[in-house]
């Protein structure tokens, strides 16, 4: 079944509405799924709708999963799968696949905290051409001690990181203000 469109469309239309200043990056986004492309299909180019997942400690400290196809510390995320049925279950699914982490961890808030369209470079291997990315963020805290078991042929490393530590300085900056 999948993600339904138009649960995708409310949730960005809600996001930029909250976050006006963002409206123009996401416009694409919405226009896509106005001429009905299946942006939760990972095989619709040259842009489709991943999840992801921001966990926080009781530290406020954020989990970093080094990425095997980008060699990169990121935080967990991934494709929309068949059976998702919304981003933010999407977002804990992929948290939990990358990490084996099955419980102690609760979302901080229904919205995401941040949508990001960023690049995503050709993968012959998969025979992707370069795409984007419109990457929904959750954010989610542990509710004690966490164990992570990496699911190696994605990722093969972890660090707990300041928020300091997170690229994007949009998301930074609102992990950095819902930890304080």
């Amino acid at each position: 079944m999948g993600i339904d469109p138009d649960h995708i469309r409310e949730t960005v239309t809600a996001y930029t509405s909250a976050h006006p200043e963002e409206d123009a990056v996401l416009a694409r986004v919405l226009e896509r799924l106005d001429r009905g492309e299946d942006l939760s299909s990972r095989k619709t180019f040259p842009l489709h709708v991943t999840a992801g997942a921001v966990l926080v400690d009781e530290n406020g400290d954020v989990l970093l999963v080094r990425h095997n196809a980008l060699g990169k510390y990121l935080t967990p995320g991934g494709h929309l799968e068949p059976e998702d049925v919304d981003l933010r279950g999407a977002a804990l699914r992929e948290l939990r696949e990358e990490t084996g982490i099955r419980t102690g961890i609760e979302p901080l808030s229904p919205d995401p905290v941040h949508i990001d369209v960023h690049d995503i470079p050709a993968n012959d291997a998969k025979g992707e051409p370069a795409h984007q990315h419109a990457d929904v963020r959750y954010l989610f805290r542990t509710t004690g001690p966490v164990t992570v078991t990496l699911q190696e042929e994605e990722v093969s490393g972890v660090a707990w990181r300041s928020p300091d530590a997170l690229a994007d300085e949009v998301l930074r900056d609102r992990v950095s203000a819902a930890v304080r």
